[in-house]
């Protein structure tokens, strides 16, 4: 065999890496002209969207007017409720606010995605109750980035449970869809039945209604508490309001044998002092 031919197999790295992300590059350009992308923020129904937008008007798959009304965050703020506080000041590593440091959370940290606004509750919502789960990609990266930290120094990942007649309705737990597939991409246990919710909920007013409501509305199973005692736990939720829900939850883990606790969310609720709005 002429030695100027040399086998695909013995093609350097790169060359093949390159042939592979052609390849790669020509089915996704024939996918996308039969099923054009949409962006997430528009009705999927809406004859106007129906086009594939240009790409330079999507950010993340929203268009850059979402995206750009959209506050993220980092670890700025408090870093046991990720509350953010007013003119964005910095706390520093294990700062917390007056609230935390007055009354502690059963949990250690927490990181959110993004803040509570009108911009990316337009986005979560429909998530939660209109069965957009497309955008769980989009949500997993968000929180992937935000909780990176507390991801990899995790043994588990659990998502915050729904109770089983609001998953009956639902068909889905919008917290485990972002969960799962958070384990999967850091290499860490996922357990989706360990933390029940054995009683349903009804809407909450106050902080003091949510904490009053959530009492023994959550326990953790025989398999939970077998594969949970002295591990560290991501708790995954869409949005931290007061963080009763959390907070319930956490208490049952730690009666459980849990060694610490971490928080990620999407978004966090603020007052608009705090959210410098």
């Amino acid at each position: 065999m002429d030695n100027r031919w040399v086998a695909l197999s013995e093609l350097p790295a790169k060359v093949k890496g390159l042939i592979a992300d052609n390849g790669r590059n020509a089915v996704r350009g024939v996918i996308d002209a039969i099923y054009p992308a949409q962006m997430l923020d528009r009705d999927p129904h809406d004859p106007v969207n129906y086009a594939a937008p240009n790409e330079a008007m999507m950010l993340g798959g929203l268009s850059a007017d979402t995206w750009g009304q959209i506050r993220f965050l980092s670890d700025e703020g408090c870093d046991m409720c990720a509350r953010p506080l007013a003119g964005g000041i910095y706390l520093g590593a294990g700062g917390r606010c007056e609230g935390c440091t007055l009354k502690p959370f059963p949990f250690t940290r927490t990181r959110a995605a993004c803040l509570y606004g009108e911009a990316s509750k337009s986005l979560i919502l429909p998530f939660k109750h209109a069965d957009r789960t497309d955008m769980a990609p989009m949500f997993t990266q968000w929180i992937g980035r935000a909780a990176a930290e507390l991801i990899a120094d995790c043994d588990i990942i659990v998502p915050v449970p729904l109770h089983w007649s609001r998953l009956w309705s639902r068909r889905y737990n919008q917290a485990a869809e972002i969960a799962r597939p958070l384990a999967r991409q850091y290499d860490k246990d996922y357990l989706a039945d360990g933390l029940r919710r054995v009683r349903p909920t009804i809407r909450q007013g106050s902080k003091v209604e949510r904490e009053r409501n959530l009492k023994a509305a959550f326990m953790v199973t025989l398999a939970g508490a077998r594969r949970l005692r002295g591990r560290h736990v991501v708790l995954v939720d869409d949005v931290f309001t007061t963080g009763a829900t959390v907070r319930a939850c956490s208490k049952v883990l730690i009666a459980a044998g849990v060694r610490q606790i971490d928080v990620a969310v999407i978004a966090r609720a603020a007052s608009e002092a705090d959210a410098g709005l």
